[in-house]
Parts: structure tokens; sequence; C-alpha cells
């Protein structure tokens, strides 16, 4: 198939399936006389694979790593369940963080209860004179995209 229709059979743009394949995540279509990509099933399981993974808020390394585990089925699967632990562990962390930012938005919004001119927003006036909250650093999955 080409790649308009791997894109089509995974619900992926052209250029992500692009982008996967200078990543080494998509292995590199054999190419026909024409020159065009002939993409195989194989491309379909494994473009499913990473776009599963994406929805799960995986990094590329994380994903990296889960493909060289698929990639011998004869190994142990420590390493997966290390690697999702770890990920479900960051997601905490950031459930955590978008919380606190939740409850400092309530606290911006209870600055300005009723409509008033804008010179007179609590929450205008909050933004412009408190110091801006320190921004916490995102913990990373492992080094890489995200």
């Amino acid at each position: 198939m080409k790649i308009g229709q791997l894109a089509t059979a995974t619900d992926t743009p052209v250029e992500t399936i692009r982008y996967y394949e200078r990543a080494g995540l998509l292995p590199a279509a054999p190419r026909t006389e024409g020159n065009y990509r002939d993409y195989a099933d194989a491309h379909v399981q494994r473009l499913s694979f990473i776009r599963h993974c994406r929805a799960l808020d995986m990094a590329l390394d994380e994903i990296r790593t889960l493909l060289q585990f698929q990639d011998a089925p004869g190994g142990d699967c420590t390493g997966v369940n290390a690697l999702l632990d770890a990920h479900i562990g960051h997601v905490a962390q950031r459930i955590r963080e978008l919380r606190a930012l939740e409850r400092q938005l309530h606290a911006l919004r209870g600055q300005c209860r009723d409509a008033h001119p804008t010179e007179d927003c609590g929450i205008l006036k909050s933004l412009g004179e408190e110091p801006a909250p320190r921004v916490h650093a995102r913990t990373r999955h492992l080094q890489g995209v995200h």
C-alpha cells in the first residue's frame, strides 16, 4: 500500500508516518519501480502499536524500548513491566501537578466573582501584580521527544 493508504488505515497523518520512519520507530518501506513507498500489513500493525502508545502519552524513547521488547519475542517482559510502572509514576506526578494548577486557577477565579469594568477586574489585577507561581519542571519519562 502507498503512504496515503497507510495513513488512512491507521488514522495517522502522512508527515507523522515519515517522522516515525526518520526517528527509527517505523522501518522504511521498500520502494516500487515508480519510487513510491510500498507498505505492508506489518507496517500497519507497528504503526498502530506506536499510535496506541502515544495515546497513552508515552515518550518516543519509551515506545522505542517497547518495540525492542516486541521485536525479541523470546525475551523476558520484566523490562516492559518496569517501563510501564515508571510511566504510571510519571502520570501520577503530572496528575498531582495538574490538581495544584486547578487549585491555583480556582483561587484566581475567586478574585473576580461578579462582572466589573475590566479596569477593576480582580483576575487581571492579580495576574499583573502577583508574581507568577513557580512552574515545576515536568518529570521526563525517558530522555527523548515526548
